[in-house]
């Protein structure tokens, strides 16, 4: 049995029952085991500019209404049960009497911690827009005690991250800098300072233990992953390389119990730093738009478009009122390139969008059929309602009568006619070749291919017919190929690519 204490998130072991070592409390512990020794350098240096942010609410009762309730034994359903012996009956039946005859709103006020940091000596003051979000007042408190009421300048949903403005006192405020977060190396040392558990100013250390997280909280999801005790009033607070430079904001952390078990997360500080200047400056983030919708790119479509290794994001539709309309991209295309960086995977290229400037000329590169080719986009901005998520998969499967002419990968094709149409309500703008029917047991269901979706080219060439389709996929097989990319419409007209084995 092993036990034993938390020291920069490690656990010491003290002493192993029946084991070969015992380290007992007189026993010197290596410096390598505490840290390197300019931890408590870095927290002294940068603890001043790190505050707690405390927010209020004030929220309204539910009016309640004695005839809306149902009751028994002549209490109202949800009131505390106790046995009919119990001294509290009385107690209680005065207490549920007063409130049911008291009819008028009750209001409330709901006070909440979190932490923050001073980037500018004005009182700019970066934190977690779930620390702040529907708060009525929001105060800054700073490491010496003082109060001060702040003002909201501007919050970014997606990114989790607000500025707060505040008046600064007349002594002189500390502020800190950001740091490189693309420079951070897997098992370098960092320090996290916030408010855990409303506590006060509190000082973890521990590694970066992973970059490029994904933990599906958001469209541009690229968190640093940190076994720092990142604790609830976290939130918000800084993320120090041992140079006292930010390199993130703590956000997030996955946890059983709400308390720190060794994994929590930080926006990086690069992100973080576009998104503050564009707050500061506009109140408001304004991102990059391309105007394509995107599918991942999976071994069996990287396969079927001889793109070896699998890499960048495929493009499934492009909007025809986006940027990337005119500049000829298109669907099919599998961009690898944007704005001189590499799109590895799909995540990649919302990201690269995101933050590039609007109405900036960018280079996009791409394969197309088997080659190479840039094209100059000069982007859009984003609006909150456009979509850039990978095609939608959720399309509809009547129970209808089928209509088959043509058997090809356990699908069940038929020409496109006005009954077809009618039938699976499928747009007029809408060409290729009409499924009918899925076989249960084939990879086609598999890939959610279902009734009702149409297959608008067979490796990137248009399909008119199911004779189309069948010649298309024999060909494939006679050439040796293991797969076959199908591009796939539903009824609305939305693009998606699918591959299928032609075994």
């Amino acid at each position: 049995m092993i036990t034993g204490f938390v020291r920069f998130g490690r656990l010491l072991p003290l002493a192993v029952a029946g084991g070969l070592f015992v380290l007992t409390a007189g026993t010197p512990v290596p410096a390598s085991a505490r840290g390197p020794e300019g931890i408590a350098d870095t927290a002294e240096k940068v603890i001043d500019a790190v505050v707690n942010i405390s927010t209020s609410q004030t929220l309204k009762n539910r009016d309640r209404d004695e005839d809306a309730a149902p009751k028994k034994n002549g209490r109202e359903k949800g009131d505390p049960r106790l046995p009919p012996d119990s001294p509290f009956n009385e107690l209680f039946d005065e207490f549920f009497k007063n409130r049911r005859g008291d009819k008028s709103p009750q209001q409330h006020k709901v006070n909440s911690l979190g932490s923050g940091f001073i980037i500018d000596t004005d009182g700019f003051v970066v934190t977690n827009n779930h620390v702040i979000a529907d708060a009525d007042e929001i105060n800054v408190i700073l490491n010496d005690g003082s109060k001060i009421k702040a003002e909201l300048i501007g919050r970014d949903k997606k990114s989790d991250l607000a500025v707060l403005k505040f008046q600064p006192p007349e002594k002189k405020l500390t502020a800190v800098k950001f740091g490189d977060s693309d420079k951070l190396r897997l098992g370098e040392w960092v320090v996290a300072i916030g408010n855990p558990f409303s506590l006060g100013g509190t000082v973890t250390a521990g590694i970066v233990s992973a970059r490029n997280r994904d933990i599906n909280s958001g469209p541009y999801d690229n968190y640093i992953q940190t076994d720092a005790a990142i604790n609830r009033g976290n939130s918000g607070g800084p993320l120090f390389n041992l140079e006292g430079e930010v390199v993130g904001v703590n956000t997030a952390i996955i946890s059983p119990s709400g308390g720190s078990i060794g994994i929590g997360f930080a926006v990086p500080s690069n992100t973080v730093v576009g998104i503050v200047n564009q707050l500061r400056q506009y109140k408001e983030v304004r991102r990059g738009w391309l105007g394509v919708r995107i599918q991942q790119v999976t071994d069996e479509i990287a396969d079927s478009l001889g793109i070896k290794p699998p890499r960048g994001a495929l493009v499934a539709g492009v909007d025809d009122k986006g940027p990337a309309k005119p500049a000829g991209i298109e669907a099919g295309d599998v961009i690898i390139s944007f704005d001189g960086k590499a799109i590895r995977e799909m995540k990649d290229l919302p990201r690269a969008v995101a933050d590039a400037p609007v109405g900036k000329n960018v280079d996009v590169v791409f394969i197309r059929k088997g080659k190479e080719e840039t094209r100059k986009v000069t982007l859009g901005r984003l609006d909150d309602g456009e979509k850039l998520a990978e095609a939608s998969l959720k399309v509809p499967e009547p129970e209808v009568e089928k209509t088959v002419t043509q058997k090809a990968l356990g699908l069940d094709l038929a020409s496109l006619g006005k009954d077809l149409r009618t039938r699976y309500k499928i747009k007029e703008k809408v060409k290729g070749v009409v499924i009918v029917g899925v076989d249960r047991n084939s990879d086609a269901a598999e890939r959610r291919l279902s009734a009702g979706d149409v297959i608008v080219e067979v490796a990137q060439e248009a399909v008119n017919s199911p004779a189309d389709v069948k010649t298309r996929i024999d060909k494939l097989k006679k050439d040796g190929k293991k797969s076959v990319l199908l591009q796939v419409s539903n009824g609305e007209g939305e693009l998606r690519f699918v591959a299928l084995s032609v075994d």
